[in-house]
């Protein structure tokens, strides 16, 4: 720990912003005007998830982790646009509101594709790029994929109601436990489906199911992610859980396509490292932000 940093700094702030007449809930730890980690989460979680690796990093750097609208403890407001389009315009607004211009952005789940249209969209305030169990190669998709690459292939109503009934509790426990082996479930605690489920109206619902449907038009985007990688080449570290059914091995490395000098690593876990891996993941990250984003 660097020695300005007090304990008050390391500890997460759980704080509010009116954006535009939406009330947003983010979480934020460490010293402004510090270089700035972007937290954008993955499904069907919320800023919740970086709850544990926030004070770990947060002597050296600021973070923060926003609720996107409709989810967690943020507004979900009418007139706002439930895609990846939407979510990425409501990231770039909520930076700006904070006034962080540059920052590194750490890329989970549907986190990565909102958090790569941002890129896309401002390069030049990406510092860097922590990648874990983020998808955007559609030939190393892994098998819990084929239901929805089915309704893609045939959007019947029959199709679309297994992709309704999978947005339940019971369909969140499953996102959350997602083939780990048996002794790394147990490091995943019942709060997290729990929680996120409690969260859930129907309109909230109604909103997933919606987003999930239409991921064949997300997965049209990944040459574009793809393209920003070849591009700009920016300073990356992959973390990746191979025990992902969605995310497997073959779908870390297929990075390294764009990216042959992004530092990869292969850890014992799965979809969620950051609740199974995280004494593992902490060091990876901080040696990364201490070579590539620092003041």
């Amino acid at each position: 720990m660097i020695p300005d940093a007090g304990l008050d700094e390391i500890q997460v702030k759980h704080r509010w912003l009116d954006l535009a007449g939406m009330k947003i809930f983010y979480r934020e730890a460490g010293r402004v005007g510090a270089p700035v980690l972007l937290l954008p989460h993955g499904y069907p979680c919320s800023s919740y998830e970086f709850r544990a690796l926030m004070p770990r990093l947060a002597d050296r750097w600021h973070l923060i982790a926003p609720d996107f609208p409709g989810s967690g403890y943020t507004d979900t407001p009418d007139g706002f646009r439930y895609d990846f389009d939407g979510f990425a315009d409501f990231l770039d607004t909520f930076t700006q509101k904070l006034g962080l211009q540059r920052f590194a952005l750490y890329l989970h789940d549907f986190g990565s594709q909102i958090g790569l249209r941002l890129a896309i969209k401002k390069p030049h305030r990406i510092a860097a790029l922590v990648i874990q169990n983020g998808d955007i190669y559609e030939d190393v998709l892994g098998p819990k994929y084929e239901g929805l690459q089915e309704y893609w292939r045939n959007p019947t109503a029959e199709a679309r109601q297994k992709i309704a009934d999978a947005v339940s509790e019971e369909g969140f426990r499953e996102e959350f436990l997602n083939e780990v082996r048996p002794e790394l479930a147990e490091r995943i605690s019942p709060d997290l489906w729990k929680l996120h489920w409690s969260l859930m109206d129907e309109r909230r619902r109604k909103i997933a199911i919606d987003v999930i449907a239409k991921l064949r038009e997300n997965v049209e985007w990944f040459p574009r992610y793809q393209q920003y990688l070849r591009d700009h080449q920016p300073p990356t570290l992959i973390v990746w859980g191979p025990q992902d059914g969605y995310m497997p091995e073959k779908s870390g490395r297929a990075y390294l396509r764009d990216l042959p000098k992004a530092e990869l690593h292969l850890l014992d876990g799965g979809h969620w490292l950051l609740e199974t891996n995280l004494d593992e993941v902490v060091p990876l990250i901080r040696g990364f932000l201490s070579r590539f984003h620092t003041a």
